[in-house]
């Protein structure tokens, strides 16, 4: 039973992309969020944004893993930047669940040259401890195999402290 759990939310399929790719290296459980709310094509681009802007967010379906949330040593929470803001889905389950996390880490995706550092303090307000280790990944970019190592070793040296 992994003690880190990777859980994330992916329209296209960058972020669960990336998520997988991490998982892999740190042997996390990993756990994609769902909403029900059908965001395909460019329907799904513009009420995706539209809510992200808006911060409005749709009850998630339930959510299994293999032990409470609280009991994780490190929880990777991944979303696609939206106008600048992270995923709806992923702002509904930090919003349910953001007190419960031990200690936190985060991984956004972006389509743009921007690094949308913003989006931690935005994922931040929901998670009491804040973050330990984050990374904004844009995929197909030249350093993207860099701050993917950079965030893993940022998380392996936060576990090896703890």
């Amino acid at each position: 039973m992994s003690e880190i759990l990777c859980i994330y939310y992916s329209r296209t399929g960058n972020t669960k992309k990336a998520v997988e790719k991490i998982a892999r290296e740190l042997d996390a459980e990993v756990l994609e969020l769902r909403d029900g709310v059908d965001r395909s094509g460019w329907r799904g681009f513009l009420r995706s944004g539209l809510e992200a802007m808006r911060r409005t967010t749709h009850p998630l379906e339930p959510i299994e893993t293999q032990r409470p949330l609280k009991d994780y040593r490190l929880v990777i929470v991944a979303t696609p930047v939206w106008a600048g803001r992270c995923s709806s889905v992923v702002r509904a389950f930090l919003k349910e669940y953001g007190n419960t996390l031990p200690d936190a880490a985060y991984v956004v995706t972006r389509g743009s040259e921007e690094k949308s550092e913003e989006v931690y303090e935005q994922m931040d307000r929901y998670v009491p401890g804040g973050h330990v280790a984050a990374a904004s990944l844009r995929v197909g970019a030249v350093g993207y195999a860099f701050w993917r190592e950079e965030f893993l070793r940022q998380v392996r040296d936060f576990l090896e402290q703890k």
